[in-house]
């Protein structure tokens, strides 16, 4: 990798502190705070919007801006999310061999603190070099996890802003994630009959039978290399001595081909309800296009200026798709040309979760590349 600087000591303990600090979805107050005030006493201007009162949440989005040095050059932001996938109470972080891990039972959180320290490392060195850039804005979103609600309820469009990265996704570093599927949730409720378990179950429906009947005849898992389907999460039943009156079923469906999603779909509502026919009952079913896909074309300014930045940072370019949604997918729908940038997080959502030092600097060297070369900066 080339000489391209970066404030390393700076980079580790920022990455180190920001997972210290407890921030499960809607409960990111902590770490906006914090964040706030670190941004601040670096000189950034610095506000909040109110996602918090429009989402259920106790903290809004961090917006971060680095005024231009030269105008007439393209607007352009890093964005990164403060919500883990779950709570990290007292965690402690361990290293070996250059890579960080939690020592306690739980996730680390390098998702994605991973991303946000080195794109906020990114704007801190771009701000004191010497060259000419553009505006530059931080995009700092909660409640990432629980279904983009913060870069939704982000006011993007009235940044006017050319185009962006998100840092949100695994490695290699040097991979940006232009192509991703669109989305679909599925909320259903089966109708059972209650009775007594013991003294006349004939005369009750059974819910969970009904699932099972239907569960037998859903495709899940992988459908192809372009789509997927899950039932994710069951609730139900009053008590062991009733019949049960009621399942409650959470699902879900990805594609790369929308017509695909649709007809996946439309095979799960249908196994429900025949599955209901069969029994005597009915289901309710409420469907939800949760996020869009979107394709960024290989020869688009952003993928032109992420192939240059790595090139110069000696990493390997790659443009790639993948099934799993972050904020660009927001983004891209209000019409802000975003690339996801990989970082270093690796099996993300576990407790094996783990980021190497390497990485880390790597990804914070990548984003300011990207910067300089928005700027088209000559080294």
């Amino acid at each position: 990798m080339n000489q391209l600087k970066v404030n390393e000591h700076r980079l580790e303990q920022l990455f180190l502190s920001l997972c210290q600090i407890n921030s499960p979805s809607l409960q990111e107050s902590d770490i906006t705070n914090w964040t706030k005030r670190y941004l601040l006493d670096f000189g950034l201007e610095v506000r909040e919007d109110e996602a918090g009162s429009k989402i259920g949440g106790n903290a809004n989005n961090i917006i971060a801006h680095l005024p231009a040095s030269k105008q007439g050059l393209p607007k352009v932001f890093l964005s990164a999310h403060f919500d883990t996938v779950e709570p990290t109470p007292e965690l402690v972080i361990q290293e070996s061999n250059g890579v960080w891990t939690a020592a306690t039972d739980t996730i680390l959180g390098a998702d994605d603190k991973g991303g946000m320290a080195p794109a906020i490392e990114a704007v801190l060195s771009l701000k004191e070099m010497n060259v000419s850039h553009g505006d530059v804005y931080l995009l700092l979103s909660v409640a990432e996890e629980i279904g983009l609600k913060g870069a939704d309820a982000l006011d993007i469009q009235s940044l006017e802003l050319d185009y962006g990265f998100v840092l949100d996704t695994g490695p290699p570093v040097g991979s940006f994630v232009n192509q991703t599927a669109t989305h679909d949730k599925l909320e259903i409720l089966i109708h059972g009959k209650p009775a007594h378990a013991g003294k006349d179950p004939e005369n009750g429906i059974n819910a969970i039978q009904v699932l099972a009947e239907a569960v037998c005849h859903m495709p899940l898992g992988r459908i192809d290399h372009e789509t997927t389907a899950n039932l994710g999460v069951v609730s139900g039943g009053t008590a062991v001595n009733v019949v049960c009156p009621f399942v409650n079923v959470r699902a879900e469906a990805r594609s790369l081909s929308v017509d695909k999603l649709d007809k996946q779909v439309a095979e799960m509502v249908k196994c429900f309800e025949s599955a209901a026919r069969k029994f005597g009952t009915t289901v309710t079913i409420e469907h939800d296009r949760h996020y869009r896909s979107y394709q960024i074309s290989d020869e688009s300014r952003v993928a032109k200026i992420a192939r240059r930045a790595s090139e110069k940072v000696g990493l390997d370019f790659a443009l790639r798709y993948t099934l799993g949604g972050s904020d660009a997918n927001i983004y891209n729908a209000k019409g802000v040309e975003t690339l996801v940038m990989a970082t270093g997080m690796e099996k993300i959502h576990t407790h094996e979760e783990r980021i190497s030092r390497e990485d880390l600097v790597k990804t914070a060297k990548l984003a300011l590349s990207v910067l300089l070369e928005s700027a088209e900066i000559s080294r």
